[in-house]
């Protein structure tokens, strides 16, 4: 039996603004779930808040979230209610996180001809519990001092700071807990409001919190199928509350990969949410790419994983320590397969979008060192192909997107012995290799003409080796090949990411778009991880037959770039039920059944939500709806066969804006509305 279990979070209710988050029950009380509380960066401030009125808890109606950094919950206050059936006195907690506090504001409201007198109390619980702590479902105490001072208190254990201030009331500790108390009185036909707000800073911090507007300000869609308007608009508000930089490189944001768990910086999520993004502002990718080209390797570390010219996994102030997984990472961690070509193919994308060379050429140093690992490097045994295999033993063991430890498995279940080789990295190898070559070509430098051959050479390779028979007829690319180089036969939605990067001929591009339109992997909610027919397939397995929005949208914009755009409605349709589901805001992964049963997909219940690219996704699917592409400093659209009616403003390629129009009828018009630079 397993002795610590991750929180579930899939029913609990947050507000956010990186690297602070609150989470709570629908009441927005915290305490009662294993997940809840305040926390600021990897530290849980506060495990306990909980309101009450005369000591008892107020009878909540309704929970109204604005954006992803505030939330109203309502509330009514029948014990102080006169004659009638009709609720009297009601109670609004109107909550807002900043990314270094939170602050609530509490109104009581009374329609009563009578005065009414009452006392509001909210009591706060101080944990400072380490974020892999709650992670791993550890419930231990840590130490932390507490002084009282007027209207207020502060508690700190030595790196972690935390300031209360709750003007007009007693604070008192009880029990370990600190205890905020207001008398009031209300007027007949009155209201009165109280606040309470807790100030955080973290000394040992290496990343913060972005306080400007967002770069894609003034980006918004309007669609027929509101399903998919509602949906982008939501994202961006979360990926607003997502933006952070880091400590070293102050200037430049990034998005952290979601909450609760992942508040930095990581090299593949932020890639890939910088890339969907592209098409709303080409700065949090070029930030991306910069902030990224600081860390990048220059040594080997056996120990971080580090090697010349890599792009780094994961940063955190410290060691993240997860002991029931046997993993153990070092602050800075290298220990990532396809961040470095994913790297370069985000800095030739981002140009392709308009960044004009003088943001291009500081970043081509890095490029040469990126693409020189991929060669070098990345190909430890000389075969031809990009692979990895953790030599530390407290690393991680599978280091592609699907990094669970039985996430690479054989048809008959059986998990696959490294070195692994990734089919869906070759991929981004190739599309690297070859957009690389570009990049070097325009700005004069040497080499492009090798790489290209490189790529021509890793093509015909993965043509010879990667396939395998189809149980039910013709053949598709094994997930991977093994430390023998033997192809892993089982059917998944990495394959996907194959197309559009030129790996693939057109007749083998439509053998994959065959397979991951079919109902082994597509659930009708989107792309299952791995086919309903292999043996390890479980709907609610982490990687092994769930559904993840990035890695879905990853499949529908490659069909896109294939010329195969309609053969995505399918696969949009699916996410845009899911996103219905799900109240817009898309989890990290929900469950792989199949639409025909149910109606509705269960959640992955320890999920992130909000996850940056599952957020930035919905981008990727409005442009492949539009067929958006960039065309030197314009943009050209294309909608793909029922798209419906969309209205899109803001996009941007370099430093010009467009409207983009389409009445439903396969038709668009394109209106240059603006300079943005």
């Amino acid at each position: 039996m397993q002795e610590h279990r991750q929180p579930l979070l899939s029913d609990q209710i947050i507000v956010l603004r990186a690297p602070t988050q609150l989470w709570s029950d629908r009441t927005g009380d915290a305490g009662a779930a294993d997940i809840h509380g305040l926390y600021h960066g990897d530290v849980r401030v506060l495990s306990g808040v909980v309101l009450t009125v005369d000591g008892r808890r107020p009878e909540w109606i309704s929970v109204a979230p604005h954006g992803a950094s505030a939330a109203t919950f309502t509330g009514v206050l029948r014990h102080l209610d006169g004659e009638g059936a009709d609720p009297r006195v009601r109670i609004d907690r109107e909550r807002t996180a900043t990314t270094d506090a939170v602050e609530e504001r509490i109104v009581v409201r009374s329609a009563r001809d009578v005065p009414v007198r009452t006392r509001v109390e909210v009591e706060l619980a101080p944990a400072f519990t380490p974020m892999q702590d709650v992670k791993a479902g550890i419930h231990v105490s840590h130490d932390w001092g507490s002084t009282l001072r007027d209207d207020g208190a502060e508690w700190s254990d030595g790196a972690t700071t935390a300031t209360l201030q709750a003007p007009g009331s007693a604070v008192r500790s009880e029990r370990e807990k600190t205890v905020v108390s207001w008398g009031v009185e209300l007027p007949p036909q009155s209201s009165v409001e109280l606040t309470w707000r807790v100030a955080m800073a973290d000394a040992s911090s290496v990343v913060a919190g972005a306080t400007d507007a967002p770069a894609w300000e003034g980006f918004s869609v309007e669609s027929g199928d509101s399903r998919l308007s509602r949906w982008v608009t939501t994202a961006l508000s979360d990926l607003d509350a997502l933006r952070m930089s880091t400590t070293r490189e102050p200037g430049d944001e990034f998005f952290a990969a979601g909450a609760p768990w992942f508040f930095t910086l990581f090299g593949r999520d932020s890639i890939w949410a910088a890339r969907f993004l592209l098409p709303a502002s080409t700065e949090p990718a070029l930030a991306t790419l910069r902030v990224l080209a600081a860390f990048q390797g220059t040594q080997t570390d056996p120990e971080t994983a580090e090697q010349p010219g890599k792009i780094m996994h994961e940063l955190r102030a410290g060691s993240l320590s997860l002991p029931d997984h046997g993993i153990t990472l070092p602050p800075l961690y290298y220990g990532t397969i396809d961040a470095t070509p994913l790297w370069v193919c985000l800095l030739h994308d981002v140009w392709k979008w308009g960044a004009r060379d003088a943001d291009i050429a500081p970043l081509l140093p890095h490029l040469e060192a990126a693409m020189a690992w991929m060669r070098d490097s990345g190909d430890s045994d000389g075969d031809g192909f990009l692979e990895y295999v953790d030599t530390t033993g407290h690393g991680l063991a599978n280091q592609g997107w699907k990094d669970s430890g039985d996430s690479i498995q054989w048809r008959d279940g059986t998990l696959a012995d490294g070195p692994i080789a990734l089919c869906e990295v070759q991929a981004y190898a190739y599309e690297a290799a070859v957009h690389g070559a570009d990049l070097l070509e325009h700005f004069g430098l040497p080499g492009a003409h090798d790489w290209r051959d490189w790529a021509a050479r890793l093509k015909s390779r993965f043509a010879d080796e990667f396939w395998v028979d189809d149980p039910q007829g013709g053949r598709y690319p094994a997930v991977a090949l093994d430390a023998g180089k033997q192809p892993v036969d089982s059917l998944t939605s990495n394959i996907g990411h194959l197309l559009g990067t030129g790996i693939l001929s057109p007749d083998e591009e439509a053998t994959v778009a065959d397979r991951i339109t079919s109902p082994r992997l597509d659930s009708g909610f989107g792309l299952r991880t791995l086919s309903t027919d292999s043996a390890g397939f479980w709907p609610l397995s982490y990687h092994g037959g769930s559904v993840w929005t990035h890695d879905t949208a990853i499949a529908i914009g490659g069909l896109a770039r294939a010329g195969m755009g309609e053969r995505a409605g399918g696969l949009i349709e699916g996410l845009l039920r899911a996103a219905e589901r799900f109240d817009f805001r898309m989890p990290e992964l929900h469950s792989g059944d199949a639409a025909s049963d149910t109606g509705t997909p269960a959640p992955y219940p320890a999920a992130c939500r909000p996850q940056a690219w599952s957020a930035a996704a919905a981008v990727e699917v409005l442009a492949v709806r539009l067929g958006l592409r960039p065309h030197g400093d314009a943009v050209s659209a294309a909608p793909v066969a029922g798209a419906g009616s969309i209205s899109v403003k803001g996009v941007r390629v370099g430093g010009r804006a467009f409207d983009v129009d389409t009445p439903g009828d396969g038709t668009a018009v394109v209106t240059a509305s603006a300079r943005v630079e």
